[in-house]
């Protein structure tokens, strides 16, 4: 460990150098074991609410602290970027001819933009305390940056589970450096979501079990984006016209009065095309073309078999009886996943009122 002198000026000296790269948030936290964080994962993976992402359970103990994951480490570095959107995410509700798609999903790929200044960050904290060692991540590590996030005091976690900030509502990219360095930790940020449960109630699958609670099994998000075969019959229609994520319960939330995006990262800006696509020209997308059309954006990696999946359950719950010349040649698609959704869609389009 590399002891730094004033650490409460260099926590300062930190957040300003992180808001000079455009981070709307930083704080600090201590790199140990929460017991209540680490009860908290351990209770959410015992009930099955991670579906099939397997990773959440194999890297559990990387995951439940960050010394879990790098015994060296001392203190976490917690950053929020914000990507609050300059128009209403719901404005496509029921729309028989366009999908929605995620906010956060709609311009660059985060993942590339955030770390690359997590990393210019990190390069002027070795910089300026020579041997201190650093570690960064942005979502694709065993990394619980909501919480992490909390105890830094840069927000907390809201009863839909994301964190909400005071200043930025519920609209955050999260990352964090992991380092040696011991610094001045903040104090955790208290829970002001009171008695509000706008998320909960906005949710089109009841994907709360309780507040504080999200099973991913259920949500629209993990629906569209993390699981591979077709989505249970019962859940298909709530999904509505979203055809990646879903933005309903960050939406709603009474804390994105508070929100601008005045500040907004010019990457994060959306792309034309994406704030609101035409479902008929998004089902004819073949390999090549869905390539092409997500090139940097984070919805490249679900793969045009999924995206067109996600785009059929749409076009079925779109009472728009024209996509079916859009839908009928998908029935025989290579994929069987992609062809029984095709079937499905169709029969939705072809029945009675």
């Amino acid at each position: 460990m590399v002891n730094a002198p004033a650490t409460g000026d260099l926590a300062a000296r930190i957040a300003a150098r992180a808001e000079a790269l455009g981070f709307a948030a930083c704080g600090i936290a201590a790199a140990e074991e929460d017991p209540l964080r680490a009860d908290r994962l351990e209770q959410w993976l015992g009930e099955g609410h991670h579906g099939s992402m397997e990773w959440m359970a194999t890297r559990r103990d990387h995951r439940r602290s960050p010394q879990g994951l790098w015994p060296a480490a001392k203190s976490v570095i917690a950053l929020g970027m914000s990507y609050a959107p300059g128009h209403d995410p719901l404005a496509l509700e029921g729309s028989a001819t366009h999908a929605r798609i995620s906010v956060y999903a709609q311009g660059r790929d985060y993942h590339d933009v955030v770390k690359k200044r997590l990393k210019a960050l990190a390069r002027w904290l070795v910089e300026t305390v020579p041997g201190a060692e650093v570690k960064v991540f942005v979502d694709t590590a065993p990394v619980m940056e909501k919480p992490l996030g909390e105890a830094a005091g840069i927000g907390w976690q809201g009863k839909h589970t994301n964190l909400v900030s005071p200043t930025h509502g519920s609209w955050l990219f999260l990352g964090a450096i992991y380092t040696t360095l011991e610094l001045a930790s903040a104090e955790g940020h208290r829970d002001r979501c009171g008695s509000c449960r706008a998320c909960m109630d906005a949710c089109p699958t009841q994907a709360f079990p309780a507040p504080y609670r999200l099973d991913a099994r259920r949500c629209i998000s993990y629906l569209t984006i993390e699981h591979k075969g077709p989505v249970p019959h019962d859940l298909r229609a709530a999904l509505g016209n979203r055809i990646y994520g879903c933005d309903d319960c960050l939406a709603v939330c009474p804390w994105n009065k508070f929100a601008s995006n005045a500040q907004a990262i010019r990457e994060f800006l959306p792309r034309a095309e994406l704030v609101a696509p035409r479902l008929a020209e998004l089902l004819a997308l073949d390999d090549a073309g869905f390539r092409a059309l997500f090139a940097g954006s984070p919805i490249k990696r679900i793969g045009r078999n999924r995206f067109v999946r996600n785009c059929l359950y749409a076009a079925g719950n779109s009472g728009n009886p024209a996509l079916a010349a859009q839908v009928e040649p998908l029935t025989g698609d290579p994929d069987p996943v992609v062809a029984e959704a095709a079937q499905w869609a169709l029969a939705r389009l072809r029945s009675d009122p």
